[in-house]
């Protein structure tokens, strides 16, 4: 079971999407979605701390729904202090494609990184 929550950048700045459950082949489709939904969004934060796991389809989704940000010029850094998490992240390099941090702080600095 996956839910998604979406917090606008009126009051910080950036918005975040906020999956909290499995990012799996099964709850793809709702990901892709919710990502589509907020692609034109111009800084984004995506917080995997309530994600407990996440298949290749999740991971997947999560790059297509990065490259389609960008297209739109958007920047994106993604928050996620869970371990496994992490690790999958790190393994699978997908640390290179888009900032990962550990903490939110960390994670809103980046937004300001220059990505060259």
């Amino acid at each position: 079971m996956l839910e998604i929550i979406i917090e606008s950048a009126e009051d910080t700045g950036y918005a975040v999407l906020r999956p909290e459950g499995e990012l799996d082949a099964y709850s793809v489709a709702q990901f892709r979605e919710a990502f589509s939904d907020i692609s034109d969004e111009p800084r984004l934060i995506v917080d995997l701390a309530q994600v407990q796991f996440i298949d290749s389809a999740g991971l997947g989704a999560l790059i297509g729904g990065i490259r389609k940000l960008r297209e739109n010029e958007g920047r994106i850094s993604v928050f996620c202090d869970r371990a496994n998490i992490n690790r999958l992240l790190h393994t699978t390099g997908f640390n290179r494609i888009v900032p990962v941090k550990e903490s939110m702080t960390e994670a809103v600095a980046s937004l300001d990184e220059d990505p060259s």
